[in-house]
């Protein structure tokens, strides 16, 4: 028989090294006798890869489980201090960031404010977030695995570069490569609502969902899309754009600089745009019309009712076309409460095929600021535990 390639062999370990890391950050502890027999690989090979991560601190021998005879089994558990990641939000006039422990529990969390929207300005207030970032987490910059960023727009995951920004006026700016030369650790960029779909998959305790959609509501609409336990980016990154979906080719005008996109009229903006038409002139934001809403203006009620009808309306387009397990509802905009949410769920069973609504749940999660750096986290944990055929990688900089 043919030895197997050297590189293949390497391949090979990687993936058997994925493979048992996802399942001690699953289980939480476990055996190497149980990871044999979960993981289908041999003996030597459980015991020779877990060695390996011990010695590269992401695993650790715990407390002895139990025996059924003989010497009780040494139980192995991710060691959350192994290593240390930094997230942070790109928004319109300042950044958040949070660094954390490789189970995301958070250390510390800071903002800064941005003085303009320059390529330039912008990274040298990054790199100074980031310091500020490590001084504060106690720990110390060789500890810092890497730092993950989101930002509105459409960004090419694979090659680190910022293809459009509507915030910021951006345009195939190579955000990785310029922060890369300044902090010496990997950098990893990726859409805000992409992150925030990766912090489900990689950050939520037990085994992930392997079939779901995440929305985001509010300044804009968004999308993030895993299939079959992998995130849809499309060809350069600008999947999951549920925003501009044309709904009405006559409707208002879009920054998009077309006609009727979703996002013209159900976003914060375009929610309140309407209330001064029909509600008052003088309502000054969302907030505004939700408190309106509730002390009983019924054309405020009204409003939400439509907004909801009309995201109900495109969640059932969603099933018909990808039949997830699991629709996720996220943003500022979760705000908007029952009366949205109850319009959504009913026009959502009203417009899905027959048979694909039962075992699809809708779930409204919380949101702020920690939420979002926590999903950019998770863009530095998903490359430490996602198996190397999976990577979209980019060269990684000496550190």
């Amino acid at each position: 028989m043919n030895p197997i390639p050297r590189g293949n062999r390497d391949l090979i370990r990687s993936i058997n090294r994925s493979i048992l890391l996802n399942v001690i950050k699953t289980e939480g502890e476990v055996s190497r006798v149980a990871l044999a027999h979960m993981t289908g690989l041999s003996p030597a090979t459980v015991t020779t890869i877990t060695g390996q991560l011990i010695q590269e601190g992401l695993v650790f021998e715990k407390a002895t489980g139990d025996s059924t005879g003989g010497r009780p089994p040494i139980m192995l558990a991710l060691n959350p201090r192994g290593g240390f990641v930094i997230g942070i939000k790109l928004m319109e006039g300042k950044a958040v960031g949070a660094i954390t422990d490789l189970n995301a529990s958070i250390l510390a969390k800071d903002a800064i404010i941005l003085p303009d929207k320059q390529v330039n300005t912008s990274v040298e207030t990054l790199v100074k977030l980031v310091n500020r970032l490590v001084q504060q987490g106690g720990i110390k910059k060789k500890q810092l695995m890497g730092v993950g960023i989101g930002l509105a727009g459409v960004v090419d995951f694979a090659q680190g570069i910022v293809k459009q920004n509507p915030i910021f006026g951006w345009k195939n700016v190579n955000l990785c490569e310029l922060l890369e030369a300044r902090m010496r650790v990997p950098v990893y960029i990726d859409n805000d609502v992409n992150t925030l779909t990766l912090g489900e998959k990689w950050l939520e305790p037990g085994k992930p969902e392997d079939n779901f959609i995440v929305i985001t509501l509010g300044r804009g609409i968004g999308m993030g899309i895993v299939i079959n336990g992998q995130i849809y980016r499309g060809k350069g990154g600008g999947a999951g754009e549920l925003g501009h979906i044309m709904v009405d080719p006559n409707g208002p005008k879009c920054d998009c600089g077309r006609q009727g996109c979703l996002e013209t009229l159900l976003s914060d903006r375009a929610l309140v745009a309407e209330a001064r038409q029909v509600v008052s002139a003088d309502v000054s934001d969302l907030d505004d019309l939700i408190a309106r809403m509730k002390a009983g203006d019924q054309n405020a009620a009204l409003i939400f009712t439509k907004a909801g009808q009309l995201l109900g309306h495109q969640i059932a387009n969603l099933v018909n076309l990808f039949d997830p397990k699991l629709i996720i509802i996220s943003g500022e905009g979760i705000r908007m409460g029952d009366v949205f949410f109850s319009a959504v769920r009913s026009t959502f069973n009203e417009g899905v095929m027959p048979g694909l609504a039962e075992d699809t749940e809708i779930r409204v999660n919380s949101w702020g600021d920690d939420i979002w750096a926590l999903g950019a986290a998770s863009l530095v944990i998903a490359e430490i535990f996602i198996s190397p055929i999976q990577k979209e990688g980019r060269a990684i900089p000496n550190r």
